[in-house]
């Protein structure tokens, strides 16, 4: 009895130092948190004064106020560029969709295993090889000029279709490698558990590997979604009128080179939100992996 008395008396005492060391560390820990909150803080206010302070001391602050910072010419083409952004979430709008598909259907032909799809798998080795190595802005000028040369009738001569086909084949290709190496990261032992269950080697892919692939990698295809958001506006070398095309009809109207800055900030409007919750998604994997 009294050996037992003594086994939970040094139990309890061995939890009361536990939880003494566990409000200890987190003391600890909190009061480091709200040191380092405190020095960010500063720093920025600092960086943020000086900016306030020194920028308009500069000599030619005042022309460079006018032409980029001017009122009144941002409140004139304000509401024409946000018309013009319509068409931005246009294309960004029936994109988005295609290039997902597309680039699924490529990461799933570069990794089929059967011998006699190999050609497949060569084709879609070298689709992403060509596409990634190529720059955006080729990509639209060769198909966005190329294809209406042809001279094909009207709808199908539209440098809106078929610039946004160049977003399509240059951003499924990465979408694909996304998609790939969100394939390699679910262990090989689900696929070999699916299979020893009697599933084919589809309903496994289908219904096992690529839920957790997808997953996996939504925060990255989310930071993909965003770069195309912006790359919409390199439609504008081939005749779409969006709003970095209207912002340049605004700067030869008008002379000043504001309406740059509204295009800028309605793109803030959208992409910073977008992704701070793409950071949001990454902190809650990196959480749920620990």
């Amino acid at each position: 009895m009294v050996t037992g008395y003594n086994r939970r008396s040094a139990d309890q005492i061995m939890r009361k130092r536990q939880a003494v060391s566990a409000t200890r560390r987190e003391i600890y820990e909190a009061e480091r948190r709200r040191r380092s909150l405190a020095v960010a803080a500063a720093s920025t206010a600092v960086v943020v004064l000086a900016l306030i302070v020194l920028v308009p001391l500069a000599p030619g602050w005042e022309k460079v106020q006018k032409s980029f910072f001017n009122g009144a010419v941002l409140a004139k083409s304000f509401p024409r560029l946000l018309d013009a952004f319509k068409v931005n979430v246009m294309i960004f709008a029936w994109s988005a969709p295609s290039i997902a598909i597309l680039g699924l259907l490529i990461a799933l032909a570069r990794g089929v295993r059967a011998p006699t799809l190999f050609p497949l798998r060569i084709f879609a080795t070298i689709y992403t090889d060509v596409f990634r190595g190529v720059p955006v802005i080729l990509t639209v000028y060769l198909i966005g000029f190329g294809i209406p040369g042809l001279g094909l009738p009207r709808p199908w001569n539209s440098p809106y279709i078929w610039g946004s086909v160049a977003l399509v084949l240059t951003y499924s290709a990465y979408v694909a490698e996304i998609f790939r190496s969100g394939i390699d990261s679910v262990h090989h032992s689900q696929r070999s558990a699916a299979l020893s269950l009697g599933l084919s080697e589809g309903q496994a892919m289908r219904d096992v590997i690529l839920p957790q692939a997808v997953r996996n990698v939504v925060p990255s295809q989310m930071n993909m979604l965003i770069a195309l958001q912006k790359d919409v506006s390199l439609l504008s070398f081939i005749g779409p009128v969006e709003i970095f095309r209207q912002a340049g009809v605004f700067k030869s109207l008008l002379a000043n080179f504001t309406p740059y800055v509204g295009a800028a900030i309605i793109f803030l409007a959208v992409t910073i939100p977008a992704t701070r919750y793409a950071d949001y998604l990454m902190a809650k994997q990196t959480r749920e992996r620990r």
